[in-house]
């Protein structure tokens, strides 16, 4: 029996072997460091593992993804509102030009990109290659590399610097059929693992850094030669530096090579750091197969620690060792897992995610286990009562989830990689993936998960090529009760997940108690029995659809909590308590924060800020907002802002009630219910009052990535003017109720933007339609257009002579109030001045400013250097008793920050050469948003 076991064991270790150097990829390349460019001569081999007759074989050549503005990298970029790489120099884009490409039998072999993937090639083979079966194939070509600051791979062009990775050509992974994945900036490149030979010749001025096994370096004058050796390898980096930045820590495990330096942390304490780190994920995955880690400051870069990255570098909230530690982990971490996990990272990058963070809440666990969320920042005494300081930092997961999930963002976590939105792939759904691993951990205890984890590296260790497939049955195998739900509805679902303890019988020794699942996902849910802040039982109870009933010993128990640790990623864990000693059970204490805070489920909170406006006629108007919306979205949202106004001595402000219903599924994912109400001065002397209920329907599609988004707007519109001494009095005018409703349609990103709406309104004295058009393109050469289209007409109008309601040429009448006007009232003076696009969209202020029948106009800019425009506005318009009217306007527009900050200097319109005319100043045009909450926009659209 030990005989036949010994020779079993060497039989498939001699498998595993044979299987290992299934593909050769041997590399010969020449950096030239002042053109950056790699010429490179190469032969693959290829193995045909698969059952399938072979006559193509498909390359990865990612570098080509930098080559062109319509390249899927590309597109990715102008979908998150980055700007940069379309407007990049030739010079900073990277691309490959292939000269030779030919078999074993020296036979030129035809090759093209296919569509839509130009950063891959097809080949077309001479003959078929059966299974079994392998071929050869060389390869010469030039690799212009990138600047780096578009992805941080390719060149810096600062410190002369080279950080590459996927920058030569490789096979990609076959799985009935080659896997076609294009380079879309998240470092998933599905290659098949491969034996490598790369041998570099470089100038001498560079230091050579690899995660490859360094063979031999020969120095020579003008150049050095090294040579790079690795085994069964998904792939490989590259890091080549004029000035060594470098430091390089050589343990028995491996030799760690980082560039993740911190002056502030003494190079004795960084050494300890990275030993301690390298033998914890030694110990909890498993041995690593190559010789060296690249640990790059560049990964880092890429995915920072959420929330360290996002505070200024003079808050320190921890010790500057322990920053270090923690971003080292994360990095060395993600470096291990993809140097040696043969996953397809696109396909299965909720496991990378999942064991990355596994690993840094078990590290945690052990080494920092009272370290909080926010680190020493609640000490200050002014944070001391914000919950948001309280918080571990292993318990900080299910929150960050909670920030998409809320506003309905949240995506399966077990989808392609590259269907997600860029706050779900880079920080939601690493954090609910590490949420699910501990869930898991924490129901099933014993040390089950990290054990399936150490399992499945070593079955990885010991194949070409693993799927989640066999992560899923390491973790069954291990688990030995049924743990469906986890696949089904936490990694592959969007269900949400929600429970609440309903009717409780009491007696002194037991209780009976009710769990409710309010989503109707059926996962299990811990009950924690507590008693004056402690725990005195845990128990896990298995999921139902609707409702359970049991009995359980009450153990001098005060009150009842459900995922107490918040460990399971519920989706409202305000409704998972109940005291067991309380009159009113469900009662919470209301809480007042100053600024705000994170949700805590124990308290109603309310939160209160200074608060400050700004017009012309209330002057600067401090005053004090209290809501009650958290940094999490909720339900239900209140915000009452009471101002002061110091020009007249009165208080102002606003007040707003509104219900946020979301659809889980289907194109309808929002219903907002809003009550609205606020009253400013429109004058020196008097004041409105407008009052607004109204309901809006948001619609999308499908694809969470698409920038296109749809709404309904009903409202009814209520207002109620004082009359002014200042400003022309209408019977009409001074209360009104507007019936509006208004559908638009919008679909945006860096190269265009679209935008559409039609407009209803209905009133006693009038009705009126309109809609408008607005398109702007950033062409390939970096020209932009815009174009807007803008008809409306009245269906009745008895408002006799005013044009109060009438459309406006070029400043909108706004009765409805919904403009931010700084100066509405005023018809001369800067704040005159102030413009706003709607109705016509002219700049210029002509004699004939409004039209009580019809308008319709056109408005056009176009760049001619950088954020210089040209500009030009015609249009007809037509008033009661006068003659249809063509108007047009002309000028330059300093396009500073689009919609946010710009000027419009009158050129040549109806009035003649405007700056030949008096007072020139006064016909100039600007845009200034001050409203916080529109500048906070224009920074977080590229996330969502």
């Amino acid at each position: 029996m030990k005989i036949s076991y010994r020779v079993l064991c060497t039989f498939l270790m001699f498998v595993c072997c044979a299987t290992f150097a299934q593909h050769k990829n041997n590399i010969t390349a020449r950096l030239d460091g002042s053109a950056k460019v790699m010429s490179v001569q190469q032969e693959i081999t290829y193995l045909n593992s698969s059952t399938d007759t072979l006559n193509h074989i498909i390359l990865n050549d990612w570098n080509n993804a930098y080559s062109a503005k319509t390249t899927p990298l590309a597109k990715r970029f102008t979908d998150e509102f980055i700007k940069a790489f379309h407007l990049a120099k030739e010079e900073d884009r990277g691309h490959t030009d292939i000269s030779l490409l030919k078999d074993q039998n020296n036979r030129m072999l035809e090759w093209h990109r296919p569509e839509g993937h130009p950063d891959l090639v097809y080949v077309q083979l001479k003959n078929p290659v059966y299974p079994g079966k392998s071929f050869s194939i060389s390869i010469n070509y030039n690799v212009k590399l990138p600047n780096e600051r578009f992805t941080k791979f390719g060149f810096d062009d600062k410190t002369g610097n080279f950080n590459l990775r996927d920058w030569y050509l490789a096979p990609a992974r076959y799985e009935n059929g080659f896997v076609q994945y294009s380079n879309e900036n998240l470092d998933d490149s599905a290659l098949a693992p491969a034996d490598y030979t790369f041998n570099l010749t470089f100038p001498p001025q560079y230091k050579v850094y690899s995660d490859l096994k360094k063979v031999i370096e020969i120095p020579f004058d003008n150049f050095n030669t090294i040579e790079f050796t690795g085994t069964n390898r998904p792939g490989f980096s590259l890091v080549l530096e004029e000035q060594d930045n470098m430091e390089v820590f050589k343990f028995p495990s491996a030799t760690i090579c980082s560039s993740m330096k911190d002056n502030r942390v003494s190079d004795i304490q960084r050494a300890v750091l990275v030993d301690k780190i390298a033998q914890f994920v030694a110990n909890n995955l498993g041995k690593y197969p190559s010789e060296s880690i690249l640990v790059t400051q560049a990964d880092y870069d890429r995915n920072p620690v959420y929330g360290l990255s996002q505070l200024p570098s003079f808050i320190r909230p921890f010790p500057d060792s322990f920053t270090y530690e923690l971003r080292f982990l994360k990095t060395f971490l993600n470096a291990y897992l993809r140097g040696t996990l043969k996953l397809d990272p696109r396909k299965d990058n909720w496991v990378y995610d999942g064991l990355q963070m596994e690993l840094i809440t078990k590290y945690l666990q052990e080494n920092h286990p009272t370290e909080k969320m926010m680190g020493n920042l609640g000490t200050w005494k002014l944070l001391k009562g914000h919950h948001i300081f309280n918080i571990g930092l292993n318990q900080q997961y299910n929150y960050f989830y909670l920030l998409m999930a809320r506003k309905n963002l949240d995506q399966p976590i077990g989808n392609p990689q590259d269907t997600f939105i860029k706050f779900n792939e880079q920080i939601a759904g690493k954090y609910k993936a590490g949420l699910a691993f501990n869930y898991l951990d924490d129901y099933l205890g014993k040390d089950i998960v990290i054990n399936s984890i150490k399992e499945f590296y070593s079955q990885n260790m010991a194949s070409a090529g693993v799927n989640r497939n066999d992560f899923e049955l390491a973790l069954a195998r291990n688990a030995k009760k049924d743990i469906s739900w986890f696949f089904n509805a936490v990694i592959d679902t969007r269900d949400l997940i929600d429970y609440k303890i309903g009717n409780v019988e009491k007696t002194k020794d037991s209780l009976t108690v009710t769990l409710k699942n309010v989503t109707g996902t059926p996962v299990p849910v811990s009950l924690y029995g507590v008693k004056k802040g402690s725990n005195v039982f845990k128990m896990y109870v298995d999921g139902f659809k609707k409702d359970s009933t049991f009995t359980i010993a009450r153990q001098d128990a005060d009150r009842l909590i459900l995922n107490r640790d918040e460990i399971m990623p519920e989706y409202n864990p305000r409704n998972n308590q109940k005291p067991l000693n309380n009159f009113f059970p469900n009662k919470r204490p209301y809480k007042f924060t100053f600024f705000q805070d994170i949700e805590d489920p124990a308290y109603n909170q309310v939160f209160y800020v200074p608060s400050f406006s700004y017009n012309l006629y209330d002057g600067l108007s401090p005053g004090i907002r209290f809501h009650n919306k958290s940094l999490l979205e909720k339900p239900f949202i209140f915000d009452i802002n009471t101002l002061y106004s110091t020009n007249t001595g009165e208080a102002t402000g606003s007040a707003s009630l509104f219900f946020n219903q979301y659809i889980r599924e289907g194109a309808l994912y929002n219903i907002r219910y809003f009550l609205s109400g606020n009253t400013y001065h429109y004058a020196p002397d008097a004041r409105y009052y407008k009052f607004t209920p109204s309901i809006q329907f948001r619609i999308r599609p499908d694809d969470f990535r698409k920038n296109e988004k749809q709404y309904l707007n009903i409202r009814q519109v209520m207002v109620r003017r004082e009359k002014s001494d200042y400003v022309a009095q209408n019977t009409h005018a001074d209360s009104y109720s507007i019936f509006n409703g208004r559908y638009s349609k919008v679909n945006s990103n860096i190269s265009r933007h679209i935008n559409f709406y039609t407009d209803v309104q209905v009133a006693n004295s009038f009705g009126k339609l309109s809609g408008e058009w607005q398109f702007r393109r950033l062409f390939n050469d970096n020209r932009q257009v815009n174009l807007r289209l803008f008809a409306g007409m009245f269906m009745y109008n008895d408002t006799g002579s005013s044009d109060f309601f009438s459309f406006g040429l070029d400043r909108a009448a706004d009765y409805s109030f919904d403009y931010n006007y700084y100066g509405r009232s005023e018809t001369s003076g800067l704040f005159s001045q102030q413009f706003i696009m709607a109705d016509g969209g002219f700049k210029s202020m002509l004699k004939n400013r409004f039209a009580n029948q019809w308008m319709t106009t056109a408005n056009a800019s176009f760049n001619v250097w950088n954020w210089i425009e040209l500009y030009g506005d015609a249009g007809l318009m037509k008033s009661k008793y006068n003659s249809t009217e063509f108007v047009y306007d002309s000028g330059v527009r300093l396009n500073l920050v689009t919609d946010y900050f710009e000027l419009y200097f009158p050129l040549y319109s109806s009035n003649g050469f405007e700056p030949g005319q008096d007072n020139y100043g006064q016909k100039i045009r600007f845009v200034v948003t001050l409203s916080p909450g529109a500048l906070i926009g224009l920074f977080t659209r590229k996330w969502l």
